[in-house]
């Protein structure tokens, strides 16, 4: 079954123009889409646009377009990290070539499925007896070896910025503990997901037999119960989105009273974070898990640890390992019939372990100057008619408006590539160990993350690589940060139609200039520091106008007993809301007072809608969609391109009728910034 809808990327964004292009006309020459940028034969034009905008837009793209049998969804967004994997790929290829180099030598073990099969479970081995040999006493440190060695483990432990101190480096604690992807998967009634965790204990019982673990089925019903009782203890996603709740700093002695269960102080010293306070992100969570672990028995935390071992090692064990977890995680939870080839799952281990050597040769043969001086350009734009909405504001008081405003002037915009390079010559590669070059390159990660306690917040570091086909908004950095791969069709195309543009890369943009005055965005200041600037007034304004989201998108249900979850995914409508409307100013002002050209029997407000819809083009599977509805802060597909009907120049664009789908009457339509 095929869904017309996907949540993508924290803030799919990036640059309008690539070349200075007026808003008259694109730069010569032919646009990739259609004849100004659109792909105009995608289109239902049976279909209402006041009914179904996705439909009308879109329509004939989803009934055509088939998903490729190892995606859980495909849309434009997939079309360029294809295009960007293949990229990838030929530069790998390139180094492959070149002796003792790591690039090529990772990618080369990582494809010698012949060495992996040979080698079976030894490379594994000496890990597995220490684990089933652990007690008690041991748990706590062996644990933080686990995590080392990107093991999954029952707490989420690492070093980032100190929200109330966003210059500063510091431990935080985070609830884990789960195999599957949320509680709900554990705790809900729903037919549906009660056969996913059934399968889930199917899975475990099969890992266990094919690693020769007798007992198999009892084993993994008795970790299988564990976790349900983690889930139980477990907040709620949408709980978690609160940044002040999320903030809660002890100390680790304080920690270690309030969760008696869990050596913190051992576990700590022993991942190499020694601190003497840490920020706990969900408290309550954090005691009933350390309080679950103290309960349990020895040999139901040794056996979970086994099967996180073997389930995140599977793609370098023998292809049993490799094909059963795919089976779970692939076909169970996402609808994925078929696993990737494996040059491309080589790549992505690749592009993971030598993130920036791997990310200098892209930029340097795939990222010109002259593009990332565009883009930059760009986004400074989208900010100034960002600005201007901010200060005509009529719900925020003007001492609020103002600190606003100075909050846009003080972004760094970031664009193509960080400024800076990290350095692997401490990491070891072997050809022919891909399991150990898995291990090495985690505890590469790990001991870099935790290297940084102690010095000034990296402000330069990115948490993506140039080739990623994404962007990002980071509030305690007052960042937004858009990588090279996003800059092409049909987001940016310099020979399309400026208004295509805008209403495609340019509400991107804007979404993520928007997401640092989202519900949860707006809590962090000038500086990036999480406190209260906002006036009590000006909180309980926008709260009235969240709210009125929230329930929008509450009502929408892409499968039966499914709905949107709009307290989960607010931040994501309320930046699509804002983004869309700031470049659709800055659309019109780039007009400087002349009327938009009709091309192809369209209106310029038209074609900005339409360059906005052709962007979330995408298919969907059934229970990736489902995942996707339990867990992604991004409402679906469909749902974003619907945005569009609280935006009064949509109306005038399209005409949508009072009685269709989509149509609000005035005083119902959102509006916010």
């Amino acid at each position: 079954m095929r869904f017309r809808s996907i949540a993508l990327v924290s803030a799919a964004v990036v640059a309008l123009a690539a070349t200075g292009i007026s808003a008259q006309s694109g730069a010569p020459g032919k646009p990739q889409y259609g004849s100004f940028g659109f792909d105009e034969t995608g289109m239902d034009k049976t279909a209402q646009p006041g009914d179904d905008f996705n439909d009308f837009a879109n329509g004939s793209w989803l009934e055509r377009t088939p998903i490729p049998a190892d995606k859980a969804s495909y849309g434009m967004f997939n079309v360029l990290s294809d295009q960007s994997e293949l990229q990838t790929r030929g530069l790998i290829e390139a180094e492959r070539a070149k002796p003792n180099s790591k690039i090529g030598m990772a990618y080369a073990a990582y494809l010698d499925t012949v060495t992996i099969e040979a080698k079976g479970l030894a490379p594994v081995k000496p890990w597995l007896t220490k684990v089933k040999a652990v007690d008690k006493a041991g748990y706590a440190t062996l644990l933080a070896e686990a995590d080392r060695n990107g093991v999954s483990v029952p707490f989420g432990a690492g070093v980032g910025a100190d929200a109330k101190d966003p210059n500063t480096y510091t431990v935080s604690v985070s609830q884990g503990g789960l195999g599957m992807p949320d509680r709900d998967y554990y705790l809900s009634a729903d037919p549906k997901l009660a056969a996913v965790k059934a399968a889930y204990q199917t899975h475990i019982a099969r890992m266990f037999t094919l690693a020769g673990e007798p007992n198999a089925a009892a084993r993994a019903k008795a970790i299988v119960d564990f976790e349900t009782e983690i889930a139980k203890v477990h907040w709620t996603r949408i709980q978690s989105r609160d940044a002040d709740k999320r903030y809660n700093k002890m100390t680790v002695a304080d920690l270690a009273r309030s969760a008696p269960g869990f050596d913190f102080a051992t576990y700590l010293t022993a991942a190499k974070m020694p601190s003497e306070t840490v920020i706990v992100g969900q408290p309550s969570a954090v005691t009933g898990i350390a309080r679950l672990i103290g309960a349990a028995p020895i040999g139901v935390l040794r056996d979970q640890l086994l099967i996180r071992s073997l389930d995140g090692y599977a793609s370098v064990l023998p292809k049993s390992f490799d094909a059963e977890r795919f089976a779970f995680f692939g076909t169970t939870i996402s609808g994925t019939p078929q696993q990737q080839e494996r040059w491309k799952r080589a790549v992505g281990f690749t592009q993971g372990a030598l993130t920036d050597d791997l990310g200098q040769l892209y930029v340097a043969k795939y990222f010109p100057p002259e593009t990332k001086a565009a883009a930059d350009a760009l986004v400074k734009n989208v900010i100034l008619a960002m600005k201007a909405r901010v200060a005509k504001l009529d719900w925020m008081t003007p001492e609020t408006r103002t600190k606003a405003v100075a909050k846009l002037d003080a972004f760094t915009p970031r664009i193509g590539y960080p400024d800076k390079w990290r350095d692997y010559s401490a990491l070891t590669i072997r050809a022919g160990d891909a399991f150990g070059n898995e291990v090495r390159a985690a505890q590469w990660r790990h001991d870099y993350n935790v290297g940084k306690l102690g010095k000034p917040v990296y402000r330069w570091e990115w948490g993506m690589t140039p080739m990623t086909v994404n962007a990002q908004a980071n509030p305690t950095l007052v960042a937004i940060t858009f990588p090279a791969a996003i800059l092409q069709p049909p987001f940016f195309d310099p020979k399309a139609d400026p208004a295509v543009n805008y209403g495609g890369i340019g509400a991107v943009i804007g979404h993520e200039i928007s997401h640092h005055f989202d519900d949860q965005g707006s809590k962090y200041d000038i500086t990036g520091k999480l406190t209260q600037w906002w006036t009590p007034a000006d909180v309980a304004a926008f709260k009235q106008r969240t709210d009125a989201l929230v329930a929008q998108y509450d009502a929408y249900e892409p499968i039966p007993g499914f709905h949107v979850k709009g307290g989960l995914t607010l931040g994501e409508n309320t930046a699509d809301l804002a983004g869309l409307s700031a470049a659709y100013d800055a659309y019109r002002m780039s007009l400087n007072g002349r009327p938009a050209p009709v091309i192809d029997g369209f209106t310029g407000d038209q074609r900005f809608y339409l360059g906005w819809a052709q962007v979330w083009r995408r298919n969907y599977r059934e229970a990736a969609l489902r995942n996707q509805l339990l867990t992604d802060p991004h409402s679906p597909s469909q749902q974003r391109v619907w945005v569009v009907r609280n935006l009064d120049p949509w109306y005038a664009a399209f005409a949508p009728k009072a009685g269709q789908t989509l149509y609000l009457a005035d005083d119902r339509r959102v509006r916010i910034w």
